[in-house]
């Protein structure tokens, strides 16, 4: 085993051709980045108004064929303005998976409102709608005003699948679920830009999308976020509530409810509109790695990840699968004590003490898979 996994390393090694550290996954800056910078300095346009963020806004609603995008902060800030817009409100109830990055619990927790955890399919790694319709035969009650849970008499106010590492979960058969029992559906496509299900774009499924555009993803504006959605006036709600909540005027400073100050800054979506027309390309170099590696663990004891049915997937990080936690953790003691960055999938968030309480079903799948899941190097290699 230990000759094998030194094997491994080596291998992914010669993928990035360094001797040095390897690192998960870091921006590539190939394009015109460096210019449209200096070109926002020179407007003094850096804050939350200028012409890059109406030109990120334009160039999001095209790749992912939404009706309207709207530029934020950060992908977080994002979920939880499209949870409040969807109506979730101060005691209710929002479910996702527990298999997911601590911010989509962040996003409900931020409306005051509290997760129910249910469990992910294997291939996917996203929301199980199969466990998602079980949970709701179960414990949900349909009345006038929505869905609420009989075990706790809250509402179930919103439903946030995640599209984890780029794949797609059964986004479709989830929206059909929640729609029979009238829960909005806000997807979690932080990870997914590019990526699509049964040819139709990651986020435009439910009723809003959310997108992320930190360092570590395939494209950055270094910190960002975009949701789409293609009702626009669904768009408009979230501009304005982005907006501090402010009231079109020209001199007077009018907000008629609580606001938010979480619109991109100029000088962010410069750095991004110049990282979206590079896109592409990137994405084709990270489909190259991704076959290269299938080379390397075609004859392993470690798994490389399969692409989901129906997904057109982004690449974004790739990932294997060990024969269970043992091999996981050698597997990651030999990695990164080489010098190449390795990472488990993130620890289950019913695991977490301040989400401890929330009910979950039993989790079988996202168990198996926590103990299982290892990422590997996924970054756009240098030209």
């Amino acid at each position: 085993m230990a000759n094998e996994l030194q094997s491994i390393t080596d291998a992914i090694r010669e993928r990035f051709n360094t001797t040095k550290f390897i690192p998960l996954h870091v921006p590539q800056f190939w394009g015109k980045e460096k210019e449209y910078l200096a070109e926002t300095i020179d407007s003094t346009y850096v804050s939350s108004v200028g012409a890059y963020v109406d030109l990120v806004e334009g160039q999001m609603a095209r790749l992912t064929t939404a009706a309207k995008a709207t530029a934020v902060v950060n992908g977080t800030s994002g979920l939880q303005v499209c949870l409040r817009i969807a109506g979730v409100r101060t005691g209710d109830e929002v479910i996702t998976q527990a298999l997911t990055f601590v911010a989509t619990a962040n996003a409900i927790a931020y409306n005051h409102a509290i997760p129910i955890f249910i469990d992910v399919d294997q291939d996917t790694m996203g929301l199980s709608p199969k466990a998602l319709r079980a949970f709701l035969e179960e414990f949900a009650d349909l009345r006038e005003d929505g869905c609420y849970n009989k075990k706790t008499n809250r509402k179930i106010a919103a439903c946030i699948p995640m599209h984890t590492f780029g794949f797609m979960c059964r986004i479709d058969e989830i929206v059909s679920v929640c729609t029979q029992w009238k829960i909005p559906v806000v997807e979690d496509a932080a990870e997914a830009l590019g990526s699509k299900y049964k040819g139709r774009s990651a986020g435009t499924f439910g009723q809003s999308g959310v997108f992320s555009f930190n360092g570590n993803k395939i494209i950055t504006s270094g910190g960002g976020g975009v949701i789409v959605s293609s009702e626009p006036q669904y768009a408009a709600k979230a501009k304005y509530l982005t907006t501090t909540a402010k009231v079109s005027h020209k001199w007077e400073y009018v907000h008629d409810e609580m606001g938010y100050n979480f619109r991109m800054p100029n000088l962010n979506a410069a750095l991004l509109s110049a990282q979206l027309e590079e896109f592409d390309v990137y994405k084709d170099a990270k489909r190259t790695l991704y076959n290269e590696y299938q080379d390397v663990f075609d004859n392993s004891s470690l798994k490389l990840v399969a692409v989901p049915e129906h997904t057109e997937w982004n690449y974004w990080l790739m990932s294997v699968m060990a024969e269970d936690k043992e091999q996981r953790d050698m597997f990651l003691n030999e990695t990164n004590g080489n010098g190449v960055m390795t990472r488990p999938i993130w620890q289950l968030m019913h695991r977490l003490p301040m989400y401890a309480h929330c009910q979950r079903d039993a989790q079988n799948n996202a168990e198996f898979l926590e103990a299982r899941i290892v990422n590997i190097p996924s970054s756009v290699r240098k030209r």
